[in-house]
């Protein structure tokens, strides 16, 4: 966690889950995501640094939930804000689209 500010904000609310801020509601988010899977996978498909500290992500999330033999794939859009070096702001999107636009967005007014 320590790629994190101590105050970072995560917000999968696109998602519908909903809002985590300080680096330890983060942490506590991400265990348990982790452990709803058996098989889990995130793969990078694509990565742009728009500069001014923002990047887009293009994510492709793969996997099996515990107790299941079902199949999940899922793809998503992130968007992640970094300042000295550690990430402020994490949001991803349902749509990848609008997460680039988002991303863009941010990267042009903190220009």
């Amino acid at each position: 966690m320590s790629f994190f500010a101590a105050d970072a904000v995560m917000d999968m609310a696109d998602l519908g889950i909903g809002t985590f801020a300080g680096a330890a509601a983060i942490r506590s988010f991400v265990e348990d995501w982790w452990e709803t899977w058996g098989d889990h996978l995130i793969e990078l498909e694509e990565l742009v640094d728009l500069g001014h500290g923002v990047v887009f992500s293009r994510i492709r999330e793969d996997g099996r939930l515990v107790g299941s033999d079902g199949h999940v794939e899922q793809r998503r859009g992130w968007v992640l804000v970094w300042v000295q070096g550690v990430i402020e702001r994490y949001a991803i999107y349902l749509d990848i689209d609008a997460a680039r636009v988002a991303a863009v967005r941010l990267a042009e007014e903190r220009e």
